[in-house]
């Protein structure tokens, strides 16, 4: 059976070969709604962003293609195909994570093949293409992802390439997944998992069977979920609708009630012309692009038409005493407290979310925040490693206990280190988490039907709270285009997920992007009304958006209010690339203080630290600034020059140290005089402080 699958995957993945052209006369709506996402680089991108990106480029050409007719700029719609893959090439804002996702490929391989392309660029890459490892650190027994693997056969096809020359390993492969049911998943079926929708419409095969398990998808709304009796995330999807009835029909059947799949399909389209995930939900190309191509297999186009659009419906108007603050998930919890506090001010840092800060440290950074009069609150924002949540029949996959909550509370126990089911995830972890004032944030997660099936089920009974986008230099959002589906309903947050052993050495991450919310105050309580309206966007402007600003999610006004707000919360200057970051740190340094670096035997100390850029690990990399002088109530001091490296001799710390053991009791002033490297310009810094 192994060696049949792969010839059996040619009309599973080139949908559109099912369908015949449909004319695009009466579909006017749906044409108008694509091309309201046509962006000035010659490609479409996602309804809020104001540039495109490769997977609703390819929805879009689809969608067009479908409905027989020609997008304009076809040759610009090309050139931005082959050149906009999201983490490779000049323009990507990006980097991959833990898997080479071949979707992307696809996409702009099928893309290419619908507007007529040459195809021979994409040749050498997919002949390469083998069964992929996967990190045991991300999934705890290493699966590959079923989607990315079934993909080799579905880009031979498209490129005319003979499945059978792929690599034997991945027709055992497929195999392996392979449910008795005739189903498929992510995991072996010696497991004794049951099957996905998506999962089988990708590794589809003409049994028997497997008519009878894709039936019992639908719902008695007419829609589909990913399995027959699902418990978790048992919702309704256009995705799960197109997988299943395409699946359907490639094995010459149609779904038990035919009707009410075109009745659900049909309340996706809205009055902008597009179509949701689910009935009432945003449109979305991709989902425009199922929506239709669905239909086109029922045989049910013309029903969508006389069915008619959903009516729109306007938006509340936002509150006019609303006022946008910043908070930051995972910026640095340890290390010196006085410096948070400073970036915190610098940087317009509201809520300041500490990652697995050591005990009393949280407490510390809020008293020097009281004492120098900065207006930032800290809480608990960590990341509870080696937590693996598993789903039967997807895996085990880390990296998603992110848990944020109020200073001082008692929000559950940690399962770092244990691997709970997705139940008892939900029970253990998110529900006393929920129950003390937190909120979980999701982290990251390659395995795309597992993400929505607990996405999905967040929605349900209350899970996560927010999804990350950016995180050090990715953009989640970029390469998990799932999300998406999600901006309107699940808030996009940014996560600095913070490495290193001290804050200063975190600064181009801090000063590059945070998450922004609408309230009447920074508070905690008012962040979470915030949460549950909507009322919030991830936001960054750094070298890695080439200081241009990009916003991902909020309800709908969110994001016009913020740009007719920013001078209220961006931190730059007037030329986009100048960052506000402060340009050196002056602290003055006792024998008692646990958290600071450069403590003296007596007396006082104060140790200067210069800007630096910084690696994703919390290291300084590269002096931005430097120290001309130091000066203590008008007296120049000489100053003593400290590193620190790790034990493969990588530098972790830089500083300088002048140490004044016999300094007089009361207030005093250092002043240091720092030149810029890039203008060297230079300008002075003053610090007060009380010797005892």
């Amino acid at each position: 059976m192994g060696k049949l699958i792969p010839l059996l995957l040619v009309a599973a993945f080139s949908p559109l070969r099912l369908l015949a052209a449909a004319h695009a006369e009466g579909f006017a709506p749906v044409i108008e709604y694509a091309e309201r996402l046509a962006r000035s680089d010659g490609g479409y991108g996602w309804e809020d962003e104001p540039t495109s990106h490769l997977t609703p480029t390819w929805a879009v050409v689809g969608i067009y293609k479908l409905l027989g007719a020609t997008p304009p700029r076809p040759e610009a719609l090309a050139e931005f195909v082959r050149t906009h893959h999201p983490y490779r090439g000049p323009h990507a804002e990006t980097k991959r994570h833990a898997a080479e996702m071949r979707s992307f490929v696809f996409q702009q391989i099928e893309a290419s093949k619908w507007l007529g392309q040459d195809l021979a660029p994409f040749l050498d890459e997919v002949r390469g293409w083998k069964l992929s490892s996967y990190p045991n650190m991300y999934e705890r027994n290493g699966y590959p992802l079923f989607q990315q693997e079934a993909l080799v056969f579905a880009a031979r096809v498209l490129l005319g390439l003979p499945a059978r020359e792929a690599a034997p390993e991945l027709s055992s492969y497929l195999a392996s997944r392979r449910r008795p049911d005739g189903s498929f998943n992510n995991t072996p079926a010696s497991d004794g998992s049951g099957g996905h929708v998506l999962h089988t419409w990708s590794g589809l095969q003409a049994l028997r069977a497997l008519i009878a398990w894709l039936r019992a998808c639908q719902l008695p709304s007419g829609g589909f979920t990913h399995a027959p009796q699902a418990r978790s995330g048992a919702v309704e999807g256009v995705d799960y609708a197109w997988a299943a009835v395409l699946a359907l029909k490639a094995l010459g059947a149609e779904p038990a009630d035919k009707a009410g799949a075109i009745r659900w399909l049909s309340l996706l389209w809205n009055a902008d012309g597009g179509c949701a995930q689910r009935p009432g939900w945003p449109s979305d190309p991709v989902c425009t692009l199922q929506a239709l191509e669905a239909l086109r297999a029922l045989g049910a186009l013309e029903d969508l038409r006389r069915a008619g659009r959903r009516p729109a419906v306007e938006p509340a108007p936002l509150a006019r005493d609303l006022k946008p603050f910043t908070i930051q998930f995972q910026a640095p919890g340890q290390g010196s407290p006085e410096e948070a506090v400073e970036l915190a001010r610098a940087l317009r840092i509201h809520l300041w979310g500490a990652k697995n800060s050591p005990a009393g440290w949280i407490e510390r950074a809020q008293a020097v925040a009281r004492r120098r009069q900065a207006p930032v609150s800290f809480f608990v924002a960590n990341e509870e490693y080696g937590t693996y949540v598993g789903l039967a029949g997807h895996g085990t996959y880390s990296h998603l206990s992110d848990p944020a909550a109020p200073a001082g509370v008692d929000f559950g126990a940690s399962l770092a280190g244990k691997d709970p089911s997705w139940d008892e995830f939900a029970q253990t972890r998110l529900a006393p988490l929920r129950r003390a004032g937190g909120r979980m944030v999701w982290q990251i997660c390659d395995n795309e039907e597992y993400s929505r099936i607990l996405l999905d089920d967040s929605l349900a009974r209350g899970g996560y709270a927010g999804l990350s986008t950016f995180h050090m230099r990715q953009n989640f959002a970029d390469t998990q285009t799932c999300l998406y589906r999600y901006r309107r309903v699940i808030p996009f947050v940014a996560l600095q997920d913070a490495h290193g052993g001290e804050a200063w050495w975190w600064a181009d991450d801090l000063a590059g992007y945070r998450t922004v919310f609408l309230a009447t105050e920074p508070t905690w309580e008012a962040w979470l009304t915030a949460l549950d309206k909507n009322w919030v966007v991830a936001a960054r402007h750094d070298e890695v958006t080439r200081f241009r600003t990009r916003m991902l999610g909020g309800a709908a006004g969110v994001q016009e209010f913020l740009r007719a707000h920013e001078a209220e919360w961006r931190w730059w200057g007037e030329a986009p690339e100048d960052v506000r970051r402060p340009l050196a740190s002056i602290v003055a340094v006792f024998p008692g203080d646990a958290f600071e670096a450069g403590r003296p035997a007596k007396g006082v100390a104060l140790r200067v630290r210069m800007a630096w850029s910084n690696n994703p690990q919390g290291a300084p990399v590269k002096p931005l600034a430097d120290l001309v002088s130091l000066k203590v109530d008008g007296e120049v001091r000489s100053l003593r020059h400290v590193e620190r490296k790790s034990d493969k001799g990588q530098l972790t710390d830089v500083h300088e140290v002048v140490e004044l053991p016999d300094l007089r009791p009361g207030r005093h002033v250092a002043e240091a005089t720092v030149r810029r490297r890039d203008t060297h310009t230079g300008t002075k810094i003053a610090y007060e402080f009380e010797s005892p």
